[in-house]
C-alpha cells in the first residue's frame, strides 16, 4: 500500500475537522485510546523484564516504557529493544507478556472517560467504524470485548497482519479499503506517536488522546489537536462543526 500523505492535513482553524465533511467513518486505535491500558502493559513489562534480569535487574521506568514500548508492535521490539536476544526467545517473551497483559486486562480494564457518549453519537449518526491496532489479535479482541464494543466495530485491523504495521499507513489504509471509505471523509483517534504518524501518512486528520504521552509528542508527530478524553469540549466543538458543515452542504445541493 502506498503512502498517501506524509504531512498533516491543513485545518480551517485550530481543533477543526471541517475539511473532511461530510464525515463517513471514524477509525480508532485501541490501547491508550479506547482504554487507559498503558499502566497494565507497563506493569507486565516491568515485572517480566526484571525477572529475566533485563537492565541489570533494575525495573524499567515509565519514561523508558513510553519511549521504547508504547505503540510499538512486537516484531519491531524484537529488532530494537531485544535486538541482542535470540529471535525465538524474544518472540516467546513478548507472547508471554501479552498473556500476562490479557489476564490483567480481563479484570482491570476501564474505558476512557466519555467513550460511551461518543459511541452513542457515532451510532446515531450512522458512521462507519473500525478498530486498528498494533496489538496481537488476541489482545485486541479481548480489549474490545471487555469494553463491550464487539458489536460496535465493523472490523478489527491488526498491524502485524498487514504488509507493514504502524507507524506505516498500511493498517489504516486497509481499514479504509475494507469499509470502502475515502480518506477524505474519515478521521482517526490515536494516543501514540507511532499511531499518529501512521494516520497522518494515510492522509487523515488524527485527534490525539493525551492519556499518557505528552501533548507535544503527539502534535509534533502530526496530530491535528489533542484531547484529554472523549468528554473534552474541544472534541465536541469539532464534531458539532462537522455536523453543521454537512448540513450546509446537503442544503446547498
Amino acid at each position: 500500500m502506498s503512502n498517501i500523505s506524509s504531512t498533516p492535513l491543513p485545518l480551517d482553524r485550530k481543533c477543526s475537522l471541517a475539511l473532511i465533511a461530510p464525515l463517513e467513518a471514524i477509525l480508532f486505535d485501541i490501547d491508550g485510546t479506547l482504554c487507559d491500558s498503558d499502566p497494565l502493559h507497563y506493569y507486565a513489562f516491568r515485572e517480566m523484564l526484571q525477572e529475566v534480569g533485563f537492565n541489570g535487574g533494575i525495573p524499567i521506568t515509565e519514561e523508558f516504557y513510553s519511549e521504547n514500548f508504547s505503540g510499538k508492535n512486537n516484531e519491531y521490539l524484537c529488532s530494537t529493544v531485544f535486538h541482542d536476544w535470540d529471535l525465538q526467545t524474544a518472540r516467546k517473551f513478548l507472547d508471554d507478556k501479552e498473556a500476562m497483559f490479557r489476564r490483567l486486562a480481563a479484570e482491570q480494564l476501564e474505558p476512557v472517560k466519555g467513550l460511551d457518549k461518543l459511541r452513542k453519537w457515532i451510532e446515531n449518526q450512522g458512521f462507519r467504524r473500525a478498530a486498528v491496532t498494533n496489538s496481537p489479535r488476541a489482545s485486541g479482541e479481548l480489549m474490545i470485548s471487555s469494553l463491550g464494543l464487539s458489536d460496535f466495530f465493523e472490523i478489527l485491523v491488526i498491524g502485524v497482519e498487514c504488509t507493514r504495521a504502524k507507524p506505516f499507513p498500511d493498517p489504516y489504509l486497509k481499514a479504509l479499503e475494507t469499509l470502502q471509505v475515502s480518506h477524505k471523509h474519515a478521521f482517526i483517534f490515536e494516543d501514540s506517536v507511532s499511531g499518529v504518524k501512521a494516520g497522518v501518512a494515510a492522509g487523515m486528520p488524527v485527534v490525539g488522546l493525551g492519556t499518557r504521552n505528552p501533548e507535544t509528542w503527539l502534535t509534533d508527530a502530526g496530530a491535528s489537536f489533542v484531547i484529554k478524553d472523549f468528554e473534552d469540549p474541544k472534541l465536541w466543538e469539532a464534531l458539532e462543526e462537522l455536523e453543521r458543515k454537512a448540513e450546509a452542504t446537503t442544503v446547498a445541493t
